[in-house]
């Protein structure tokens, strides 16, 4: 799948892959900035893209970056239908800062295909073994 990208700076890179396998491309940092402790931010990539229709893209956390810093990323769904620069919003778990630096990874992003749906309104539903069951309902 090709997928143009534009990048907006010089600071700008484009997505990687870390391995020729890996499933997300990582997205680069365009900007000096500070996650606060317990906070959350926006932080540029100076990149834009156009994803194929009936695709999108799904900004998701680097497992390291979780793992060691407590740094996970919140909301991530870029449409096909979007051109504006790819922003990463990132939440800090942790008490200590998070320093950015412009080349640093900061999240990647999987491609992912959409299956449009049609709805049809019902007054009975097929049952199911699990039923309304919710939160907690299967066990342990």
């Amino acid at each position: 799948m090709d997928i143009p990208i534009k990048l907006l700076s010089n600071l700008a890179k484009p997505p990687t892959q870390g391995t020729q396998f890996s499933a997300g491309y990582d997205l680069y940092a365009a900007e000096e900035t500070v996650v606060p402790r317990f906070g959350r931010k926006l932080i540029k990539t100076n990149v834009s893209m156009a994803i194929p229709m009936n695709h999108y893209g799904r900004i998701a956390p680097r497992s390291g970056l979780a793992y060691k810093n407590g740094i996970d990323v919140l909301a991530g769904v870029i449409d096909s239908d979007y051109r504006g620069e790819v922003g990463v919003i990132l939440i800090n778990l942790s008490a200590e800062i998070f320093e950015i630096q412009p080349g640093d990874r900061i999240a990647q992003m999987v491609f992912c295909p959409i299956i449009q749906i049609s709805w049809s309104e019902t007054t009975i539903l097929d049952a199911s073994e699990r039923g309304a069951g919710g939160f907690g309902s299967t066990g342990n």
